[in-house]
């Protein structure tokens, strides 16, 4: 699952403050497909992706092993966020000269990689309390009372 992170998006303060310049501009939480990875952009502004893996697959057995061919996107995602890719590595890997600037793509982007060991109901549930501290912490660093 590659789900980009949202921002906390209350709009009052601890002192009752409104705070309508703290708006997410993500247009709150939005789940990335394969192919728009790198579109968890607004307006210029990037929002940081958080990338969730499972290591078992939850169809054990399977013929085609689609759950390997999921996990290299798992950690080849995170990669690309971070190195990007120029025009010149594209025209060694011969991509015809018409595509690359629709390929091309900077790093720098900041994302986090969790990998759970199996997909059960204690994890979801460690899953949930890690996002709800989180919230809670960066509501409390900016001022922001993120249970309003």
């Amino acid at each position: 699952v590659i789900y980009c992170q949202t921002f906390e998006t209350r709009s009052w303060s601890f002192e009752k403050m409104y705070l309508a310049s703290m708006k997410n501009e993500a247009d709150s939480q939005e789940f990335c497909s394969h192919g728009n990875e790198y579109k968890c952009e607004s307006r210029g502004r990037v929002i940081p992706c958080d990338f969730i893996g499972v290591v078992k697959s939850q169809q054990p057995g399977e013929a085609l092993n689609t759950h390997d061919e999921l996990m290299s996107n798992f950690f080849a995602q995170p990669d690309a966020l971070a190195y990007g890719k120029t025009p010149e590595q594209f025209q060694k890997e011969n991509v015809p000269p018409h595509l690359i600037p629709h390929k091309t793509f900077s790093g720098n982007r900041p994302s986090f990689s969790l990998l759970l060991p199996s997909l059960n109901a204690y994890n979801i549930g460690q899953l949930l309390a890690i996002y709800e501290h989180r919230i809670g912490v960066e509501g409390f660093i900016w001022g922001i009372n993120s249970f309003d």
